[in-house]
């Protein structure tokens, strides 16, 4: 079973718990009640060497000081939603403005800030944690009571596998992901440059000077956005091209080439000096890649070091960024009756 043990305490002295749990393998990861947030996660290197391959903080005032959601569930709309608000039904809702004017990842007291209840499990060859949270009517500006279950379970053939499940009693739209940072060199005192990344799209939603999708969907063919053959993520992040100038690297979402809802491939993502690889498999229609483009020597994290600009690297799986303001994108709208479903797989391996 997983070990628990207690990681300090929530702004209202709500008590924080750590899970802990591992594989056969020896891959370790901990998880704590505090935002969902992943706050390591130990893989082998090439030579068998362990190091936590997640950016994140010591203790729960690390993360509450941060405005990188490090490691966190994020919701009840991971993302940005333009203005903060949309029309649902006919009825306009506002919500907060908590990134310019627009909204952010579930706004100023998002999933990522909340305690979650948590049970561990062992059965069937993995352990892991689930995680449950209320989200009340009108929190965050958001229509319906939403029930959350998010579960992490880690199996002997190194997946970690991330559930999402959510009701709701009036419609709403939900899109939770998973916002961990990785950089696979394991040390965290480097960038991530060379990383070689794979995405599974031949498109992208190009954003505006606020981040946000125009509502456009772009090929990514002869642009430096094209990952569908492997590239080291600082090959072009400097190129003179709009989005990337715009975004000051990447942090753009990609749809994903699939024929189904099914599980299926979206990402690789390899470090050449350690052999460290990463395959990430989802139901989700897109996937966010973000090169820490806000990270800096001002953010302190592990041990006190500072954080590297670029440091990290996130392959958030979602649904587009400002769904409910558009249309033609696929729906993020849960109706009352019917349940959300979302699962994500990170496979952990090495490579010569």
């Amino acid at each position: 079973m997983p070990t628990r043990d207690a990681f300090g305490t929530a702004p209202d002295g709500t008590p924080v718990e750590r899970f802990t749990f591992s594989n056969a393998r020896g891959i370790e990861i901990s998880v704590i009640t505090f935002g969902g947030i992943i706050v390591s996660l130990r893989t082998p290197d090439r030579h068998g060497v362990m190091d936590d391959i997640v950016l994140g903080h010591d203790d729960v005032d690390g993360y509450l000081r941060s405005a990188q959601y490090f490691g966190a569930i994020v919701g009840r709309y991971a993302n940005r939603i333009a203005g903060g608000r949309f029309t649902l039904d006919g009825v306009e809702y506002r919500l907060a403005q908590n990134n310019g004017r627009n909204h952010l990842h579930g706004g100023e007291r998002g999933f990522d800030k909340v305690v979650w209840s948590a049970e561990p499990f062992a059965h069937n060859a993995a352990r892991g944690v689930a995680l449950r949270y209320q989200s009340a009517d009108g929190e965050e500006g958001y229509p319906g009571a939403l029930a959350v279950l998010v579960t992490y379970a880690l199996t002997d053939n190194n997946h970690l596998v991330i559930d999402y499940k959510a009701t709701t009693t009036r419609p709403t739209p939900v899109n939770l992901s998973q916002h961990t940072y990785w950089n696979l060199a394991g040390s965290h005192d480097s960038d991530v440059l060379a990383h070689e990344l794979t995405i599974n799209a031949s498109q992208f939603t190009p954003v505006d000077a606020e981040l946000v999708p125009t509502g456009a969907i772009a090929t990514v063919e002869a642009t430096p956005f094209d990952f569908r053959a492997p590239h080291a993520i600082g090959e072009r992040i400097d190129d003179a091209y709009d989005q990337l100038r715009i975004a000051g690297g990447y942090d753009h979402n990609y749809v994903l080439d699939r024929s189904d809802d099914g599980l299926g491939y979206a990402a690789t993502a390899f470090e050449p000096e350690t052999g460290r690889i990463v395959d990430v498999y989802t139901t989700e229609p897109g996937v966010q890649l973000y090169t820490g483009n806000f990270l800096g020597d001002h953010i302190r994290g592990k041990g006190g070091r500072a954080c590297r600009y670029r440091g990290g690297f996130c392959l958030e799986t979602q649904h587009f960024p400002d769904s409910p303001n558009q249309p033609h994108f696929p729906s993020s709208v849960l109706r009352p009756g019917h349940e959300y479903r979302s699962s994500t797989v990170f496979t952990f391996g090495v490579r010569d």
